[in-house]
């Protein structure tokens, strides 16, 4: 795997999701749970079992979760990598 990075920036992580064709999202099953509860994904389209949300309500939780996005630009071999990972902000 080429190297990732980390990053808090909304527009960055928005940009990065949309040119790949990704949404913002939550799990499904953690949709009726409380706020602390929800985990959060992106969305592309062959995942199925994901509930696409706003990019306003996916950023609050984001923020209210202290969360940081571990990414990745590029695989090894070039290509669009859709790595992204949600991480403590503190890590």
């Amino acid at each position: 795997m080429s190297e990732a990075m980390t990053t808090t920036d909304h527009d960055k992580i928005r940009s990065w999701a949309e040119a790949r064709g990704g949404e913002p999202a939550f799990v499904g099953e953690t949709l009726n749970d409380s706020q602390r509860g929800v985990i959060l994904r992106i969305k592309f389209q062959d995942e199925d079992d994901l509930e696409t949300v706003s990019w306003d309500t996916f950023f609050d939780h984001f923020d209210d979760k202290s969360l940081a996005a571990l990414l990745q630009e590029e695989t090894e071999d070039g290509s669009k990598s859709r790595f992204i990972k949600f991480i403590d902000r503190s890590n």
